[in-house]
């Protein structure tokens, strides 16, 4: 039997991948970090000034204790917890192209995406997560000696040809291979949205459906989100209710998908601290939930508005820290791979 089996983002949770910050730093400032993460630093002379390096040894070890804490809590509810090993982000990986060092292991959703009975290893766009697959490959292994399906995307060759960190945000990444992070992607059962964005193209989505086949339909999601991921944009909470960024999403932009949705719109959030002197993402991480099932979420227990607002909704809430997601640039969502959940493959068009 498949140890893998997730249709939505809601179902109750059976199993899950929590991250690790062991080892975290920011690569070295190359033409795919500041197209993706850091195109302000783009001009002449500027890359100098991309924090690169290893994250401080008291963010590394503040976020380990949280993640743990969401771990036991996970345990506590029955769900099974996997986690990556330790692994050294400061070798080097060449290519015939470029070299770059390593990222981290703390966000397992980027890189890995869950379909139905299926795992898909996504072309990402950072050079520095080139092989970020490979913390995960005795968990593969396991996965697909069980049943599941494993695929592989075509491994991007990530020339300086692929990028224009000058270009308008949105349209840093060319059209000359699939490109996407497992995070521009939310299920809604068949249905699949994908954000086209700085950390996906166009012919990634094309590739997605290719290997999807006929039983889902991946929507391009443009002029959403221009930046990197989805899931500080929408969080769909259960059939028929979707949580919403009401700084990015308006009625021309909404997926169609959604139209018929009943939206909550997310509230102000508390931007919390960051060390050092870039913040990696905007306050708006805080909407990066951790559905558990349909009424319940993972929220920063610092976001008191945001619960409030769940709650008037029908939506309880386990209330949680990530101190650093902004930092280390993911919060609940990010950090976290959902690898089964109960419930079938069905279409939640109301």
């Amino acid at each position: 039997m498949s140890l893998v089996s997730v249709h939505n983002e809601w179902d109750p949770l059976e199993e899950a991948v929590v991250g690790t910050a062991l080892g975290a730093r920011v690569p070295v400032a190359d033409r795919s970090l500041l197209a993706v993460e850091y195109a302000e630093y783009a001009g002449p002379g500027r890359w100098q000034d991309v924090p690169t390096g290893p994250y401080p040894d008291w963010v590394v070890k503040e976020t380990e204790d949280e993640l743990e804490e969401l771990c036991e809590e996970l345990r506590g509810l029955g769900v099974t917890v996997r986690r990556p090993r330790a692994r050294d982000h400061a070798a080097r990986v060449r290519t015939p192209d470029w070299e770059s060092d390593g990222y981290h292991d703390y966000c397992p959703r980027d890189g890995l995406l869950t379909v139905g009975n299926t795992v898909i290893e996504t072309p990402m766009a950072l050079r520095a997560r080139w092989l970020e697959s490979s913390a995960y490959r005795e968990l593969l292994m396991e996965y697909f000696t069980s049943g599941s399906r494993w695929v592989s995307a075509p491994k991007p060759r990530l020339a300086d040809a692929m990028y224009d960190p000058a270009a308008p945000p949105g349209e840093r990444l060319r059209e000359r291979e699939p490109v996407f992070d497992a995070a521009n992607v939310l299920r809604l059962g068949t249905d699949l949205l994908y954000l086209v964005s700085d950390s996906g193209n166009e012919l990634g989505a094309r590739w997605l459906q290719s290997a999807l086949g006929e039983t889902y339909t991946v929507h391009p999601c443009r002029g959403l989100y221009s930046s990197t991921h989805l899931d500080s944009t929408l969080v769909p909470l259960r059939p028929g209710l979707v949580l919403v960024n009401p700084a990015r999403v308006t009625e021309d932009n909404l997926p169609p998908v959604l139209r018929s949705w009943e939206r909550i719109e997310c509230p102000e959030l508390i931007g919390l601290g960051y060390a050092g002197d870039v913040p990696h993402c905007s306050p708006w991480i805080g909407m990066s939930l951790l559905v558990l099932r349909p009424g319940l979420v993972v929220v920063d227990r610092r976001q008191l508005g945001l619960m409030r607002v769940l709650e008037r909704h029908g939506v309880d809430v386990l209330p949680l820290r990530l101190t650093h997601a902004r930092m280390l640039g993911g919060g609940f969502h990010g950090v976290t791979l959902d690898v089964r959940r109960t419930g079938t493959l069905e279409t939640y068009r109301f």
